[in-house]
């Protein structure tokens, strides 16, 4: 398992960065690989990525989610993977945004992606691009979604 650490500081205020953040539909604009994500109901999408030549589809599941703060997730199906992106104001009219990731690499190309740093670069890449496709809107989301979605409760003995 590889954990991916990478953040964008973005020209636009917080509450903007979350809302683009939720609107997942959008994500292949600005995300390399991401072929389209649907999203199925308030904690579920469905995503169809391209590896390599290859098309793949899976499952996610939204575990957490608070406006102005956090979108959380976990894969249900394919590459095993969870992450959090979180967003912090750090004035009037910027915000950093950081991705924090787990992943196990599913297969001979994903993990040879993986050691050769490709995933990171991949993961920053797509802040960048994330970054950019905000500041040339002038810092105008495409839409929000405002709601809850939170943490399942932890089952302790």
């Amino acid at each position: 398992m590889s954990t991916i650490t990478k953040s964008a500081d973005v020209n636009a205020d917080v509450t903007t960065v979350y809302n683009q953040w939720t609107q997942f539909a959008d994500f292949p604009r600005f995300m390399e690989g991401v072929d389209r994500v649907d999203q199925l109901d308030d904690r579920h999408t469905r995503w169809t990525i391209s590896i390599a030549g290859v098309t793949k589809e899976f499952d996610a599941t939204i575990t957490e989610q608070h406006p102005d703060e956090r979108v959380a997730w976990s894969s249900d199906s394919g590459p095993t993977h969870a992450g959090v992106v979180t967003v912090h104001r750090l004035d009037q009219d910027h915000t950093r945004v950081t991705v924090q990731m787990d992943i196990d690499p599913d297969g001979f190309v994903e993990n040879v992606a993986d050691k050769l740093g490709i995933l990171d670069r991949r993961v920053q890449g797509d802040l960048d691009r994330f970054k950019t496709f905000i500041e040339q809107r002038d810092g105008a989301e495409t839409g929000a979604w405002r709601g809850d979605v939170d943490r399942p409760a932890q089952n302790t003995p």
